[in-house]
């Protein structure tokens, strides 16, 4: 933004090389950096009338003459300044400082102060005021920093040291406003300002550090937040565009080998699924490679759907691969499609990094002629040694998991591959039009039939014995449970209740009578496997364990996941792992513990009250988005995602849904945007890797 402000700083009067270094420290390299510098927050000065009747306990202005100044001793020694008008006086306070009071500031100078007015015994005070000089009674020409909306900027230790305070900045500000005046070129022609609603860039810049009411500020934001996501739809729509015209293959969808596993299947296929499909073969049906994410709540059906995606490739001919983060998840993932397409004559390889040597060799020589048509992978698969013969489809589960990269690097592996990217994370709106817009979404609304919403409550730790006790009457009758717990052993920063521990204790006491097994990340592979395939055989009646079950478990006996510490988990982190319930036909609980009680945060409280209200994975998203950011919306901050210095993608969804029409139009009229040069220079110079954006490879 502003590529036309790369002046240096020092072009500006009152910044030295010293101070442009200060500022270069703190990020500030250019005019344009510093106008795009933002206040943390808005002081209301405005309200100016006499002393004697300005509001107490309030930030107003006082404007008078000085009539008094001196130094008081004490333990602390201040300097004091009387000031009066027609209607009263005040006395303001400042305990450093007293050389420059001194030489700045004489006995009849007429003052504007700005802060917070209070009384002390019969005494009206201003502690630490701000102070402008008026060259005649009333001339607020130059007020900055009183008499107005005041705009306070956050300051570095370097700042302070070469004192560029707050008053410094603002001073700063008005040169640089004064210095490039009607220079700002707008990107946004007129027509455009007026169909979206947004005000003229020149004019949000300067609304953005002096404004005339706080309303303002907001218009202001609204102006430079339509910029960024404009400029993300453009990026990501030119991209769409020139994909759409890249040659692809058709695929057989409706081929013998996806015929004949619907046949087999012992359910009917959910309306949602059905929808699924059908928007998924249209893609292969098109001689342009497919580009789409399929989103579904935990237990939706999802692989059922990227399986009939991928035998489309068999039916062709051809081969498809899935990737999956985890070595759970890729196990799930390969003993769920071995057992769908095993009467169809398929075989299904698993590659993962812990693989023999000698069963490698043999996968990928399969993969090499051709032989395999499927196979199920961690990122072992972008291995270079890792070649097919004809990889026409590939899908990513979890796909947020993967980098750009990644995604990339395994598509080369095959000729204008189909891509079908997945995530359980069901996605808010907003943040799907702003980060996938280059994507088609396919969402899968809806659960298989006769699944029971899983019943949530959550409890401070004193109930934990009483959760205990409920749990164990549902093992008692047969079924199984997870409990939760966020580390695998303490640590030395934390005093969060450790996995090992836990199992330790729950066996020689409230679970003594059942048979426990332990998982966390850091077992070997052999053991993770032999605790999962007890469970899932019903040889382990609880398993306690670490985020590991997040993803990838499908034990449909399992009843009751207790979450211990949840506070501590994202919203969308606490619905995977309550998805590991609810899977079969009995009723299913999850019951959240925070610890705490005097220590949860109003944030943590509002996280578990949406768990406890909702079972819908889009609400639980939209709460996610609004609670904590986008960056969370996967349980962890997200490397992938932009950085958004104005827009709010909780609150934006107006400004996102606009954007989004204007570029989707300016591009069908322009995919270059020749007519448009500001424009096109302006999404030019952004730096699209500072913004991060999300590319689905």
């Amino acid at each position: 933004m502003l590529s036309n402000l790369n002046q240096p700083l020092r072009t500006l009067p009152g910044i030295g090389l010293k101070r442009e270094k200060v500022l270069e420290d703190a990020g500030i390299a250019t005019v344009g950096d510093l106008l795009l510098y933002l206040p943390y927050r808005y002081v209301d000065r405005s309200t100016e009338v006499g002393i004697a009747h300005l509001p107490l306990d309030r930030e107003v202005t006082a404007v008078g003459e000085i009539v008094s100044m001196q130094m008081l001793p004490g333990k602390r020694r201040r300097f004091v300044m009387a000031v009066e008008d027609e209607t009263g006086a005040v006395a303001c306070t400042w305990f450093a400082g007293f050389q420059y009071f001194k030489n700045s500031y004489r006995a009849g100078d007429t003052v504007a102060l700005g802060g917070k007015l209070t009384r002390f015994g019969r005494t009206l005070q201003m502690v630490h005021p701000e102070i402008e000089v008026l060259a005649n009674e009333g001339d607020d020409n130059q007020r900055l920093h009183t008499g107005r909306i005041i705009p306070l900027y956050s300051t570095t230790a370097k700042m302070k040291a070469d004192r560029l305070t707050a008053r410094a900045l603002r001073r700063l500000l008005f040169a640089a406003l004064e210095a490039v005046g009607n220079d700002i070129e707008d990107p946004l022609d007129e027509a455009i300002r007026k169909r979206c609603g947004v005000m003229g860039l020149c004019a949000a810049i300067e609304k953005l550090h002096f404004p005339d009411a706080i309303s303002e500020v907001d218009m202001a934001r609204q102006r430079l937040a339509f910029d960024e996501i404009l400029y993300v739809q453009l990026h990501i729509g030119q991209r769409k565009k020139t994909r759409q015209h890249a040659p692809g293959r058709v695929l057989i969808s409706d081929g013998p080998l996806a015929r004949q596993l619907i046949a087999r299947l012992p359910f009917e296929l959910t309306q949602a699924q059905a929808r699924a499909i059908a928007e998924i073969a249209r893609d292969l049906q098109r001689p342009v490679p497919m580009h789409r994410l399929l989103q579904g709540d935990v237990g939706s059906g999802k692989t059922l759907v990227a399986l009939l995606a991928m035998l489309a490739a068999a039916d062709s001919g051809a081969q498809a691969a899935l990737m999956a983060p985890t070595e759970i998840l890729v196990e799930q993932h390969a003993r769920t499609i071995r057992e769908w397409v095993a009467p169809l004559g398929l075989e299904v390889a698993l590659i993962t990094a812990r693989m023999r040597k000698a069963e490698r060799v043999e996968v990928l020589d399969g993969l090499r002629c051709g032989a395999i048509k499927l196979v199920v992978g961690t990122h072992a698969l972008l291995q270079p040694d890792v070649a097919f013969a004809d990889l026409a489809l590939i899908a990513v589960d979890e796909q947020h998991r993967f980098g750009v990269v990644q995604r990339a690097a395994l598509r080369e592996k095959g000729h204008t591959a189909h891509l079908l990217v997945m995530t359980a994370t069901p996605i808010p709106r907003s943040l799907s039009l702003t980060l996938y817009g280059d994507l088609d979404v396919t969402v899968i609304d809806a659960l298989p039939p006769g699944r029971l919403p899983v019943r949530t409550g959550w409890r401070f730790a004193r109930e934990r014995d009483r959760a205990l006790q409920f749990l164990s009457s549902e093992l008692g009758q047969g079924r199984q449970a997870y409990i939760v717990y966020p580390l695998v052993s303490e640590s030395e920063k934390s005093d969060l209740q450790a996995a090992t521990e836990a199992y330790e204790d729950l066996q020689g006491g409230a679970l003594s009578k059942f048979r426990l097994g332990l998982l966390h990340g850091r077992l070997k592979r052999e053991k993770k496997e032999a605790a999962m395939s007890a469970f899932r055989c019903g040889d382990l009646d609880a398993l306690v364990t670490t985020t590991v079950v997040e993803v990838g478990v499908d034990v449909p006996n399992a009843t009751v996941v207790m979450v211990e510490h949840a506070e501590r988990f994202g919203l969308s982190q606490l619905h995977q792992l309550r998805g590991r319930v609810g899977r079969g036909p009995c009723q299913s609980y999850c019951i959240l513990i925070a610890d705490p009680q005097d220590a949860l945060s109003n944030e943590a409280r509002e996280r578990l009250d949406a768990m406890a209200r909702t079972t819908d994975g889009f609400e639980i998203s939209e709460a996610d988005l609004r609670i904590r950011g986008p960056g969370h919306i996967f349980g962890t901050q997200q490397a992938g995602f932009p950085r958004f210095h104005f827009a709010d993608l909780a609150r934006d969804g107006a400004i996102i849904r606009a954007a989004r029409r204007e570029a989707q139009a300016l591009l069908d009229r322009d995919i270059d945007l020749t007519s448009h040069a500001v424009l096109k220079r302006e999404l030019d110079a952004v730096s699209l890797r500072d913004m991060q954006i999300v590319e689905a490879g």
